[in-house]
């Protein structure tokens, strides 16, 4: 197997990581570090508190969350930080886990949905796979259910328009309004590199 960037890797350990001490030190963990919605002191613990618009990506639900949340972070972030470099790949990293958060919490406090602890790094997968899509269009990418290719331009939107109507449903628990928020955080931070609208114009393109 080919060595990981660096960055691709350090994330890979802190998920893991993140994931061990939960199983070590139960909800304590959940109460300090997933992200809670403002005001919900009421729920027990301490409520909101800024650190955790970052430190809630570390943290997993179960092994199958974890899981394919690494998958994702392998097979398309090692691709994307050895094509941007890691600075780019963070700055992009932090753009999605940051708007990801920041779209729960905004959706949370206007009563979207019952307010509850976020975890997971699941907004930056969204995002790795929308800038994948953007890159590499036309390559393919294989399902796991069903295992068929599709093409990265149409998988976006899959996943897109699902999150989406599960979002609107309200049937499940899932975080889907913040996976797409990881998107157009990651839509942004490429808008921002290519100098195009919202942002002005900031010389030679850099990323295609």
């Amino acid at each position: 197997m080919p060595r990981l960037p660096p960055a691709t890797l350090y994330l890979l350990w802190i998920i893991t990581g993140g994931f061990v001490l939960q199983l070590l030190a139960g909800p304590a963990v959940l109460q300090w570090f997933a992200l809670w919605p403002i005001g919900s002191e009421a729920l027990g613990g301490p409520g909101f508190l800024p650190w955790q618009l970052l430190s809630y990506a570390a943290l997993h639900g179960d092994f199958i969350h974890l899981f394919f949340n690494g998958l994702m972070l392998w097979m398309l972030g090692a691709v994307l930080e050895s094509t941007w470099g890691t600075r780019r790949y963070v700055q992009f990293a932090l753009a999605c886990i940051l708007a990801a958060g920041l779209t729960q919490l905004v959706l949370g406090a206007l009563g979207v949905f019952p307010p509850r602890p976020t975890v997971g790094i699941s907004g930056l997968t969204f995002g790795l796979l929308l800038a994948y899509g953007m890159m590499f269009p036309n390559q393919q990418l294989m399902l796991l259910i069903p295992p068929v290719p599709v093409k990265a331009k149409y998988l976006v939107l899959i996943f897109a328009a699902i999150a989406l109507l599960m979002g609107l449903s309200g049937a499940s628990g899932i975080a889907h309004f913040a996976h797409l928020g990881g998107m157009a955080g990651g839509w942004l931070m490429i808008r921002y590199w290519r100098g195009q609208p919202p942002f002005g114009r900031r010389g030679p393109r850099i990323v295609r």
